[in-house]
């Protein structure tokens, strides 16, 4: 598809500087620019691309003052990379759908399939389920007996959902992911022998939840493993049993919640995250990368880091000394030297 920049502009209320009529048919990254792409500029740590690039549109935001001629049409806008994101869906939305059943998929005679529906080669739906109108069930899913898929739901190849789980609206689960296998739960006996607790929960994943490629969320002992509205969950991720996470919070990759653990709303933790098991998270919390959290926050908007995790400003205090150790060592050591001399004087 090839677009104007007047038409571009017009999407996305900003303003031209340059040739409105300048067309672009693909986007491309400001340093690997070339004609007939458009790109974006919003880190100013990038902005030195913008005087070099043969991008044949630019979007900026409306504060930005070149240093020198740019040769690419700009667009300004409020938030250059808010507009980018909203070019991209609607890229996205414009590509054709893949809609019909494939003759080798294999849907029990209980199961109720909405309309507009994509369901691939060799994907499985159980007895009693339903999968809502307009939903994309690509090669090789399992949905299990009793779950309930809403309207819009993409489900990449590869991915199972276990039995009685419950998905909501436009929700995205990617290649590989499992949704409701067997919480971790094992009860001691004895010669160091455990006994099965049996998993009777399920998963509910709420409206407009995206689940990255080979997440496992187990379903809980008793009761649901929830995943709230608007929640966005990196690839590799383990959610374990009980688990409750609030909306809009997200995840980077190879995070570990522990059972029982309930998140509050608009939450962001960095990747490799660990979290033990029942603890409690308080709303707008900002977890560093590679932290380890060990008990419950209380605060909310707190931000903490660290294997155990503590107050980030704390933290970077504590790394300032951390570093200055070697330093701290030499001096010391002299100072010994200096106190034996002065003892046998």
């Amino acid at each position: 598809m090839e677009f104007t920049a007047q038409v571009i502009a017009g999407f996305l209320k900003g303003e031209i500087e340059g040739n409105p009529d300048v067309k672009v048919n693909t986007i491309a990254k400001i340093e690997e620019g070339h004609p007939g792409a458009l790109s974006f500029l919003a880190n100013p740590k990038y902005e030195h691309y913008i005087y070099t690039t043969e991008s044949s549109i630019v979007l900026v935001n409306k504060t930005f003052v070149p240093a020198s001629s740019v040769k690419a049409t700009l667009i300004r806008v409020d938030n250059a990379y808010e507009s980018f994101a909203s070019l991209l869906r609607l890229v996205d939305q414009s590509r054709p759908r893949k809609k019909g059943i494939h003759p080798t998929a294999v849907i029990e005679p209980t199961a109720k399939v909405g309309n507009e529906v994509y369901i691939g080669p060799y994907t499985y739906i159980g007895d009693n389920c339903t999968v809502g109108d307009g939903c994309s069930l690509y090669p090789n899913v399992y949905i299990g007996d009793n779950t309930k898929l809403g309207e819009g739901c993409t489900l990449y190849p590869g991915v199972k959902v276990y039995h009685e789980c419950v998905i909501g609206n436009n929700c995205i689960i990617h290649a590989g992911s499992v949704i409701g296998s067997d919480g971790f739960g094992f009860a001691p006996q004895s010669e160091n022998e455990y006994m099965k607790i049996p998993q009777l929960g399920n998963v509910i994943l709420e409206d407009q939840v995206e689940i990255g490629a080979n997440v496992t969320i187990d379903r809980a002992t008793m009761g649901s493993t929830i995943i709230r509205k608007g929640v966005k969950l990196d690839n590799l991720i383990q959610i374990g049993h009980n688990v409750e996470i609030g909306e809009n919070t997200v995840m980077a990759a190879q995070t570990g919640i522990a059972g029982s653990t309930k998140i509050g709303r608009n939450c962001m933790f960095g990747g490799q995250v660990g979290i033990s098991g029942h603890l409690k998270i308080a709303s707008g919390t900002k977890i560093g990368a590679q932290a380890g959290l060990l008990g419950d926050i209380k605060e909310e908007n707190t931000a903490v880091i660290g294997s155990p995790a503590f107050d980030f400003r704390q933290f970077m205090k504590s790394y300032v000394i951390v570093r200055k150790l070697p330093e701290f060592k030499t001096k010391l050591d002299k100072v010994e030297k200096d106190v034996e001399a002065l003892k046998k004087k």
